[in-house]
Parts: C-alpha cells; sequence; structure tokens
C-alpha cells in the first residue's frame, strides 16, 4: 500500500495534468480572477459536492471527482493571485503556471505532512462528506476576512485557509481513488 506522501503525489500528478490541459485550453486567462472571485468560484464547487451528496442525484454529468480536482486546482490560483495579485490579462506563460503550480502544492502537502504528524492520519477516519464541510467553512471565514479587507485579529490568513482547502480536496480524492468503498452514492444523468 502506499504512503499518504505517496497517495498525496499520485493525486497532484492527476490534479496538474487537468490543470496543465487547460493551460494549453484556455491559457492564464485566471490571471484576471480578483481573490473573492477565486473565492467565489472555489464555493460554486464546494457547493455543488454538497448538493449532490444532498440529493444523491446529479442533473450534469460531471462528477464529484471532477469538482474535488477544481478544488485543488483553484486553491492553488487563489494562492499564486494571493501571491502575485491579479492581472488585466492572461500574463504567465504555461510554464511559469505549472512552476508556481509546483511550488504552491509542495508547500501545501509540506503543511499536510506537518499536520498528518500531529493528527496521527485522523482524516482517514473521517467521511468524505466532512471534508465539504470543513472546506465550506474555511470558505465562509475566507470570504469573512476578505470582507476585512485581509485583517485578523488571531486567526490565520487566507493563504493557509487555501491551503487546507486543497489538502481537504486531496484527501477526499485519496479515498476515492484509493478507498473505492468510501464512493459517494450520487447517480449521474443517464
Amino acid at each position: 500500500m502506499l504512503t499518504t506522501d505517496q497517495q498525496y503525489d499520485v493525486i497532484i500528478r492527476q490534479c496538474r495534468d487537468i490543470f496543465s490541459k487547460k493551460l494549453m485550453d484556455y491559457g492564464s486567462s485566471w490571471r484576471i480572477l480578483r481573490p473573492a472571485s477565486v473565492t467565489d468560484q472555489l464555493f460554486i464547487k464546494a457547493s455543488r459536492i454538497r448538493s449532490l451528496e444532498t440529493k444523491k442525484e446529479a442533473m450534469i454529468d460531471e462528477s464529484a471527482k471532477n469538482e474535488w480536482i477544481a478544488i485543488v486546482n483553484y486553491g492553488v490560483i487563489g494562492l499564486i493571485q494571493l501571491a502575485k495579485g491579479y492581472a488585466e490579462e492572461a500574463d504567465l506563460s504555461p510554464q511559469d503556471a505549472l512552476t508556481l503550480y509546483d511550488f504552491y502544492t509542495q508547500q501545501s502537502k509540506a503543511l499536510m505532512m506537518a499536520k498528518n504528524h500531529d493528527y496521527g492520519e485522523a482524516w482517514r477516519s473521517m467521511r468524505i462528506a466532512s471534508y465539504v464541510d470543513l472546506i465550506l467553512t474555511k470558505l465562509y471565514r475566507t470570504k469573512q476576512i476578505e470582507d476585512n479587507k485581509g485583517k485578523t485579529l488571531i486567526s490565520e490568513g487566507i493563504d493557509a485557509n487555501y491551503a487546507d482547502m486543497i489538502n481537504y480536496a486531496v484527501f477526499a480524492l485519496i479515498k476515492l481513488e484509493f478507498e473505492p468503498d468510501s464512493e459517494s452514492t450520487i447517480q449521474s444523468p443517464e
């Protein structure tokens, strides 16, 4: 069986592959997104997963797994946008965007490994539905921090929330990939 470290890398490679292909299709068009718009996009993806879990049926033929991948990728976009600021045009080459992608996924992985050490892989005993609830909680926190113009009194900043969202989404994808019994019961349209 693969270690958490190895499973994480497998999932990030899958997410990076999608990110890379979308870069070829659209370029770095996401560079025009202001941070609040990235947060809202993450909110849409997490809300759809929760809605699918609740309704148990999808009307659009796009799986919850695709939404989890999108959360990873938009989380990385969010970290890039926080660091670089938003642009007025697609100003990153695919190679530069992928270099940044690799940097922020490695940074998120390092955070996960440190927390995983301290928490003893407690995430493995959690339900996938809990990950989406935690992501939605982090999104509401992020929106509040954005409304406060990035200022916090005691809490972590937006970047830490994005990194946690990435990691929760990776946990869900690990469970879906390596623990098939964890898969949701959502029915796709016929």
